[in-house]
């Protein structure tokens, strides 16, 4: 059979009618509406989820506690871990530690904290934050902090 515009059925469901319920008994649907006689899932403010059984699976799921701020965290690296990745004079910025491994993306800001002592002199610091221990630590080993 060829299709044409003629030939296309439409679908049994696409014109049937919704349910209306508790519009007088000769609707079909009316003095119970559908819900029975009596007890718990015949009276109103029973929740749809309990009806279908659902209500274990909420009890079961757990619920998230706590706080969670909108902004991000920044990625931190110790000036440790930079005596190990770097060399004398070398820029240190989000792509460069990024190549190193000490941080995981850019999309986050960077954020180099003082904890350990910095060994390699000369280091230029570019696009990332600085704790104030951090930048004692950097200008005693006449490094830069460029914005």
């Amino acid at each position: 059979m060829k299709l044409s515009i003629h030939t296309i059925a439409t679908s049994k469901t696409i014109n049937r009618k919704r349910k209306r319920i508790g519009r007088g008994n000769a609707s079909g649907h009316g003095t119970y509406s559908g819900r029975g006689q009596k007890g718990q899932n015949a009276r109103a403010g029973v929740s749809n989820l309990k009806r279908l059984g659902m209500k274990q699976v909420l009890l079961r799921t757990p619920k998230k506690r706590g706080f969670t701020s909108l902004r991000p965290k920044k990625q931190v690296v110790n000036l440790a871990r930079l005596n190990e990745a770097f060399k004398e004079k070398a820029i240190v910025s989000p792509e460069s530690l990024l190549k190193k491994g000490l941080i995981g993306t850019l999309n986050k800001e960077v954020k180099i904290l003082g904890q350990g002592t910095l060994i390699i002199n000369k280091l230029t610091f570019k696009d990332v934050a600085v704790s104030a221990s951090a930048a004692d630590q950097i200008k005693k080993s006449n490094g830069k902090i460029v914005k």
